[in-house]
């Protein structure tokens, strides 16, 4: 029994470690108008790649949080397109 237990632990740790990684996004960073353009381009750009875009609307700004730390690593974006793209939902998002 305890070397199930000790595999699960260790099998989920290893699961965990190698999933993908995305610097999770705790607030505004980039608030020029470039940046926010960038932002909007990499968001139409990588998520219409999979699916239709969603409206900025759809979240507030700790929905958006959580949508892009599960979304950004399958989009492949690094840690600037995915903070780019979450101010540039959040500044034309005012929920």
């Amino acid at each position: 029994m305890k070397k199930l237990v000790l595999s699960t632990i260790l099998g989920s740790t290893f699961m965990v470690s190698c999933g993908p990684k995305s610097t999770a996004v705790s607030g505004p960073k980039f608030t020029s108008a470039e940046h926010l353009a960038q932002g909007k381009t990499v968001f139409e750009n990588s998520c219409n790649r999979c699916h239709k875009l969603p409206d900025p609307a759809k979240h507030d700004d700790q929905g958006w949080i959580k949508t892009l730390s599960r979304m950004a690593p399958k989009a492949k974006l690094n840690d600037e397109q995915h903070q780019m793209v979450y101010d540039y939902l959040i500044s034309v998002n005012k929920k």
